[in-house]
């Protein structure tokens, strides 16, 4: 199925899934955060170090299962596949758009 993202989330899917962490962190605010595993990355180049960190270790992929919009958030619910224990696990990333670019990026079970 096809589903309607907003332009942003689409670019970083994309460049998430091509594990391109230069066109990862252009998607972002230049003071986004992005909550992964617990931590937050603050700024651009904390962004595209931990995109860089994240397709080293785990090579995932995102297939896109569900999206929603949830007071001022879309949230889209993904199957994470790589390498890790427990692949492929869905995923929620809860992302606020701020303009055409992200400014947070939420990433839960």
């Amino acid at each position: 199925m096809q589903w309607k993202l907003p332009k942003p989330i689409e670019a970083y899917l994309a460049a998430a899934n091509a594990r391109d962490a230069e066109a990862c962190a252009a998607c972002f605010t230049d003071d986004a955060v992005v909550r992964d595993e617990g931590r937050d990355r603050a700024g651009i180049a904390a962004i595209r170090q931990w995109s860089e960190e994240v397709g080293k270790k785990y090579e995932p992929a995102v297939a896109v299962l569900d999206v929603a919009q949830v007071a001022g958030k879309t949230i889209v619910t993904g199957r994470v596949s790589g390498r890790f224990p427990g692949s492929p696990i869905d995923l929620r990333h809860l992302f606020t758009l701020e303009g055409d670019k992200i400014a947070r990026l939420e990433i839960v079970p």
